[in-house]
Protein backbone atom coordinates (compact mmCIF):
# COMPACT_ATOMS: atom_id res chain seq x y z
CA UNK A 1 0.00 0.00 0.00
CA UNK A 2 1.28 3.42 -0.95
CA UNK A 3 1.84 5.92 1.81
CA UNK A 4 -0.39 8.30 -0.13
CA UNK A 5 -3.30 5.85 0.30
CA UNK A 6 -3.08 6.50 4.04
CA UNK A 7 -4.45 10.00 3.41
CA UNK A 8 -7.49 8.53 1.62
CA UNK A 9 -8.19 6.07 4.43
CA UNK A 10 -7.71 8.67 7.18
CA UNK A 11 -9.81 11.19 5.27
CA UNK A 12 -12.70 8.75 4.91
CA UNK A 13 -12.41 7.87 8.61
CA UNK A 14 -12.46 11.56 9.54
CA UNK A 15 -15.58 12.03 7.41
CA UNK A 16 -17.20 9.05 9.15
CA UNK A 17 -16.40 10.47 12.60
CA UNK A 18 -17.76 13.85 11.51
CA UNK A 19 -21.07 12.20 10.53
CA UNK A 20 -21.06 10.33 13.85
CA UNK A 21 -20.55 13.59 15.78
CA UNK A 22 -23.33 15.33 13.85
CA UNK A 23 -25.80 12.49 14.48
CA UNK A 24 -24.85 12.48 18.16
CA UNK A 25 -25.29 16.27 18.38
CA UNK A 26 -28.74 15.90 16.82
CA UNK A 27 -29.61 13.22 19.37
CA UNK A 28 -28.50 15.43 22.26
CA UNK A 29 -30.39 18.42 20.89
CA UNK A 30 -33.62 16.40 20.78
CA UNK A 31 -33.12 14.44 24.02
CA UNK A 32 -35.99 16.00 25.94
CA UNK A 33 -38.57 16.18 23.18
CA UNK A 34 -42.10 15.01 24.01
CA UNK A 35 -45.32 14.41 22.11
CA UNK A 36 -48.75 12.94 22.68
CA UNK A 37 -48.29 10.73 19.61
CA UNK A 38 -45.57 8.04 19.82
CA UNK A 39 -45.04 8.26 16.04
CA UNK A 40 -44.03 11.94 16.26
CA UNK A 41 -41.48 11.68 19.08
CA UNK A 42 -37.81 11.97 18.16
CA UNK A 43 -36.01 8.63 18.36
CA UNK A 44 -32.26 8.28 18.80
CA UNK A 45 -30.32 7.69 15.60
CA UNK A 46 -27.01 5.93 14.98
CA UNK A 47 -24.85 5.81 11.84
CA UNK A 48 -23.94 2.39 10.43
CA UNK A 49 -20.62 2.07 8.62
CA UNK A 50 -19.32 -0.66 6.34
CA UNK A 51 -16.80 -3.02 7.87
CA UNK A 52 -13.17 -3.06 6.83
CA UNK A 53 -13.59 -6.60 5.44
CA UNK A 54 -16.55 -5.52 3.28
CA UNK A 55 -14.52 -2.65 1.89
CA UNK A 56 -11.63 -4.96 1.02
CA UNK A 57 -13.88 -7.56 -0.57
CA UNK A 58 -15.73 -5.07 -2.75
CA UNK A 59 -12.66 -3.49 -4.37
CA UNK A 60 -8.98 -4.13 -4.76
CA UNK A 61 -6.96 -2.28 -2.17
CA UNK A 62 -8.04 -0.46 0.95
CA UNK A 63 -11.01 1.85 0.46
CA UNK A 64 -11.53 3.29 3.93
CA UNK A 65 -14.74 3.85 5.84
CA UNK A 66 -18.14 4.16 4.16
CA UNK A 67 -21.43 5.29 5.64
CA UNK A 68 -24.07 2.66 4.92
CA UNK A 69 -27.08 4.33 6.52
CA UNK A 70 -28.42 6.05 9.64
CA UNK A 71 -30.81 3.90 11.67
CA UNK A 72 -33.44 4.86 14.23
CA UNK A 73 -33.33 3.26 17.66
CA UNK A 74 -36.04 0.71 18.39
CA UNK A 75 -35.70 1.17 22.16
CA UNK A 76 -39.03 1.83 23.88
CA UNK A 77 -40.09 5.40 24.50
CA UNK A 78 -40.54 6.70 28.03
CA UNK A 79 -44.12 7.45 29.02
CA UNK A 80 -44.87 10.16 31.58
CA UNK A 81 -48.23 11.05 33.07
CA UNK A 82 -48.46 14.81 32.62
CA UNK A 83 -52.12 15.75 32.09
CA UNK A 84 -51.28 19.48 32.20
CA UNK A 85 -48.94 19.23 29.18
CA UNK A 86 -50.49 20.67 25.97
CA UNK A 87 -49.36 17.63 23.92
CA UNK A 88 -50.76 15.04 26.35
CA UNK A 89 -52.95 12.32 24.86
CA UNK A 90 -56.50 11.54 26.06
CA UNK A 91 -55.08 9.63 29.07
CA UNK A 92 -52.84 12.54 30.11
CA UNK A 93 -49.66 10.79 28.98
CA UNK A 94 -46.79 12.17 26.90
CA UNK A 95 -44.14 10.13 25.13
CA UNK A 96 -40.53 11.18 25.76
CA UNK A 97 -37.61 10.62 23.39
CA UNK A 98 -35.53 7.45 23.93
CA UNK A 99 -32.19 9.32 23.79
CA UNK A 100 -29.81 8.38 26.62
CA UNK A 101 -27.74 11.50 27.40
CA UNK A 102 -24.89 9.57 29.04
CA UNK A 103 -24.49 7.17 26.11
CA UNK A 104 -24.58 10.08 23.67
CA UNK A 105 -21.89 12.00 25.56
CA UNK A 106 -19.65 8.92 25.58
CA UNK A 107 -20.33 8.49 21.86
CA UNK A 108 -19.40 12.13 21.25
CA UNK A 109 -16.13 11.79 23.18
CA UNK A 110 -15.27 8.58 21.33
CA UNK A 111 -15.97 10.14 17.91
CA UNK A 112 -13.94 13.23 18.80
CA UNK A 113 -10.99 11.12 19.95
CA UNK A 114 -11.14 8.96 16.82
CA UNK A 115 -11.15 12.11 14.69
CA UNK A 116 -8.05 13.37 16.54
CA UNK A 117 -6.31 10.01 16.06
CA UNK A 118 -6.86 10.20 12.31
CA UNK A 119 -5.38 13.69 12.24
CA UNK A 120 -2.32 12.36 14.07
CA UNK A 121 -2.04 9.51 11.58
CA UNK A 122 -2.11 11.99 8.68
CA UNK A 123 0.50 14.20 10.32
CA UNK A 124 2.79 11.24 11.02
CA UNK A 125 2.46 10.04 7.42
CA UNK A 126 3.22 13.54 6.15
CA UNK A 127 6.35 13.68 8.34
CA UNK A 128 7.48 10.27 7.06
CA UNK A 129 7.04 11.36 3.45
CA UNK A 130 8.98 14.58 4.08
CA UNK A 131 11.80 12.66 5.73
CA UNK A 132 11.88 10.22 2.80
CA UNK A 133 12.14 13.14 0.35
CA UNK A 134 14.97 14.72 2.39
CA UNK A 135 17.02 11.50 2.06
CA UNK A 136 17.50 12.28 -1.62
CA UNK A 137 19.31 15.56 -0.94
Amino acid sequence: MSLFKVFDVAGSAMNAQSVRMNVTASNLANAGSVSGDPEKVYRARQPVFSTFGDALASQSGVTGVKLERVVESQAPLNIQHRPDHPDADENGNVFVSNVNNIEEMVNMMSASRSYQNNIEMMNTTKDLLLQTLSLGR
